[in-house]
């Protein structure tokens, strides 16, 4: 990385760091800058400030707001390859892209001989190592590690009563429209006032994240005995 800004320098030499001292103060996430902290706490908001000025379209992000343009409108695809004709609308797809002619792999699994090229697919891989499966089939509550493995088998076993409308936000499918509209309002509406979590200081602007939250509390040993090292959960 180069550059003729003190201040650019300075910025980027953030992102080689792993302090987070900006500290959001709606949920326990903490971020390198004040910027990213400040796209984050829009998302808890609502706020969306980044305007297209082509469509009634906002964004929480500038960099949202860019990619929308040059996917939406402008066409633009500014990354290019050097080694082929290939060329991408944004530079984290370009460097994916790359590591297709390098073979470079840099995200290794820390559990066998696994590496990536990207990170979501580590991220995908891990869930074999832990058996979490994230995706639960709407029809007949079988429960998968990938959203990919569920669709086919919901297409597979249910074939008609497939679920046709998905949710933007989580991997709920439903059967009606207004279902979905139900769902947006309860889960994932923003909520003036947060729910706070009764086992930490953890609180949300949005039923679903609250949700999400409380599972990390599941199997945690609260109760501890005075005598022994026996903890439990109740």
């Amino acid at each position: 990385f180069t550059t003729v800004k003190l201040s650019s320098l300075r910025r980027h030499l953030k992102t080689h760091s792993d302090e987070k001292r900006h500290v959001c103060h709606l949920c326990p996430k903490a971020f390198r800058t004040a910027t990213l902290l400040h796209n984050h706490v829009n998302t808890h908001t609502g706020n969306k400030p980044h305007k297209c000025s082509e469509c009634d379209t906002a964004f929480v992000t500038r960099g949202e707001l860019s990619r929308h343009r040059r996917y939406k409108h402008t066409l633009e695809k500014p990354f290019k390859c050097t080694i082929c004709e290939y060329s991408s609308v944004e530079a984290s797809k370009m460097r994916r892209h790359v590591r297709s002619h390098t073979g470079e792999r840099p995200y290794p699994c820390d559990q066998c001989s696994y590496a990536s090229k990207d990170a979501y697919k580590l991220k995908r891989h891990m869930l074999t190592h832990t058996g979490e499966k994230r995706y639960e089939c709407y029809v007949c509550q079988a429960r998968f590690t990938q959203s990919g493995t569920m669709k086919i088998h919901m297409l597979q076993k249910h074939g008609e009563n497939v679920p046709k409308h998905q949710c933007p936000h989580c991997s709920t499918l439903l059967s009606r429209k207004s279902d979905l509209g139900v769902h947006l309002r309860n889960l994932h509406s923003y909520m003036e006032e947060a729910v706070k979590c009764r086992d930490c200081e953890a609180a949300f602007h949005e039923r679903y994240a609250f949700l999400q939250h409380r599972k990390t509390h599941r199997n945690e040993k609260r109760v501890k005995c005075a005598q022994c090292s026996c903890t439990c959960n109740q």
